[in-house]
């Protein structure tokens, strides 16, 4: 392989990794979208796709190590290569949470959800923004925009603890609304988690530009 064709090589999995990365956000937000409108077909259509974000992935990575494997790439295109593998498998986690959200509307089936979805879309937003700006921070190699992302999971997070508490007063009040309340439990918590690999995805963008690790908001406790 030319010099030339091995950087046009690094160059289109720079951009099958951001176009994965697109596909994935639409994604998160078709999974709560679908549960807003109780929307099966939807919801199917999710899981079903699930397997071609998967395949992805793995066909990215085996050229990401053949490329590694073959072509001795210098310390810059080595923590390019290396990034695109870890921010391509948080891509290809974020689908699997997207999935499980797709999976428990399947499982609430025809009954009435147990509260009107008011913090879980304000969740999805937040979290579709973090990924939205890795995106950005990836392709103008902006460290503090990266660093930024850190953050913007705080929000995230209090997003989730109240619903967590809101959810679970309901089902001390009302023990016929546990298994209700517990599928949006799970839900909140993917989502919840899709930030946190949105996050670590900010922190692979660190380390690729400066080839220091850094990791982004650290519990205090």
């Amino acid at each position: 392989m030319t010099r030339e064709a091995y950087h046009r090589a690094l160059k289109e999995l720079e951009g099958e990794m951001m176009e994965r990365g697109g596909t994935v956000i639409k994604v998160v937000r078709d999974s709560i979208e679908a549960l807003e409108k109780r929307d099966f077909e939807k919801s199917r259509e999710i899981i079903k796709n699930d397997r071609l974000i998967n395949r992805k992935r793995f066909d990215i990575e085996e050229r990401c190590i053949l490329l590694m494997a073959t072509q001795q790439p210098m310390a810059g295109d080595l923590r390019i290569l290396t990034a695109i593998l870890n921010i391509i498998t948080d891509l290809e986690r974020i689908g699997d949470h997207a999935e499980g959200n797709a999976k428990i509307n399947l499982l609430i089936g025809d009954a009435p959800l147990v509260k009107p979805l008011i913090d879980i879309p304000r969740m999805v937003e937040a979290a579709s923004n973090m990924l939205e700006e890795c995106l950005k921070a990836f392709v103008d190699r902006d460290v503090e925009k990266a660093k930024k992302i850190g953050g913007m999971d705080d929000v995230v997070d209090a997003l989730y603890e109240q619903i967590y508490r809101e959810l679970l007063l309901m089902m001390i009040e009302d023990p016929k609304k546990i298994q209700g309340a517990t599928y949006l439990i799970w839900v909140a918590h993917n989502m919840e988690r899709i930030a946190d690999r949105a996050t670590n995805i900010a922190e692979r963008i660190v380390f690729m530009v400066t080839g220091k690790m850094e990791e982004m908001n650290v519990s205090s406790y």
